[in-house]
């Protein structure tokens, strides 16, 4: 078989693109030539710094990763493809697995999942983060007519803005220190908000910037008695809080949220296929293209990575086009 080549982090702050040889697939197997994959911005860029906690190295790992972290480390779990081998009724159908930054792949048949006839390849990059966004809504429960701030307009942020926003009712309103989210908002149908302007007494908070500073926000947007829900991961960065204030008059509630596993409320019914096939039954939704900021080559990707690692800017969700 053709060799396939992989992004590798070769060290921290270092990407590079090398060779891999592809096992012989067993029968169970399939193989995939990949067409797009997705850099999760937050998780990717401490990945790709090295800043992955070592009492998180196990419970961090993607499905498919390669090496061990901080480094060399094959990373990443949002890749869409066509199958090129396999069993009938899969070859030649365009689909999603949680597989890293790869031209071609072999993994078994139960791991990829078929893309809905009206879901586009080139959107479906946000299956994984839609997946944790369905989680983040299953753990934070809104109510019909809640008033609900989502801090962060990162991919997740934004995704679960537009799910809250479906709730009927629901008063979302988007918060994010960049002005320029305003026009995302817009398209995902919910208000947007800077953190000076944001509305206050929320009967839902969800944190999704990934910054301290965020979190702080998020306890001074929250009503009385309210929940706010921690969807970021901080990797190494010690969050400080300013639980001197309002936290305790308020008697607000700090809750966590994490895709690895089922939110509690409905797990006796859900498993990960089920909610999988949940997300990409929503990409349907012409809207969320609007999260897809930026497209580069899989050639360029260790110079992507170093720079969206450095600084962000815009950026929501980027896409890689594998030739």
């Amino acid at each position: 078989m053709a060799d396939a080549r992989a992004f590798w982090v070769a060290a921290p702050g270092r990407g590079e693109i090398r060779d891999e040889a592809l096992p012989q697939p067993s029968p169970r197997d399939v193989v995939v030539r990949a067409l797009y994959s997705g850099v999760s911005r937050g998780t990717e860029a401490l990945v790709f710094a090295g800043r992955v906690p070592a009492s998180e190295h196990a419970r961090m790992r993607a499905p498919f990763q390669a090496g061990e972290f901080p480094a060399p480390v094959k990373y990443g779990y949002a890749s869409v493809g066509v199958v090129e081998e396999g069993r009938d009724g899969l070859r030649g159908r365009h689909v999603f697995s949680l597989f890293p930054h790869q031209t071609r792949y072999v993994l078994p048949a139960v791991a990829v999942h078929v893309l809905p006839d009206d879901v586009p390849p080139a959107r479906a990059v946000l299956t994984a983060n839609l997946e944790t966004a369905v989680n983040v809504l299953w753990d934070a429960e809104p109510h019909v007519g809640d008033r609900v701030a989502v801090v962060g307009a990162g991919t997740v942020g934004c995704l679960v803005a537009w799910l809250a926003g479906r709730v009927p009712g629901c008063e979302v309103e988007l918060v994010d220190v960049n002005p320029a989210r305003a026009r995302v908002a817009h398209l995902l149908g919910v208000r947007f908000a800077t953190p000076d302007k944001a509305a206050g007494g929320a009967d839902l908070v969800i944190h999704c910037s990934g910054s301290p500073s965020g979190l702080a926000s998020a306890l001074q947007i929250a009503a009385f008695e309210a929940t706010i829900v921690e969807a970021s991961w901080f990797g190494d960065t010690v969050a400080a809080l300013p639980l001197g204030e309002a936290f305790h008059a308020a008697r607000l509630t700090l809750k966590s949220s994490q895709v690895g596993t089922i939110a509690p409320a409905m797990r006796a019914r859900w498993d990960n296929a089920r909610r999988m096939a949940l997300a990409l039954r929503l990409l349907a939704e012409p809207a969320l293209d609007a999260l897809i900021t930026g497209e580069s080559t899989f050639d360029a990707l260790p110079d992507v990575m170093a720079a969206l690692a450095a600084d962000p800017g815009d950026t929501i969700c980027h896409r890689i086009r594998y030739p």
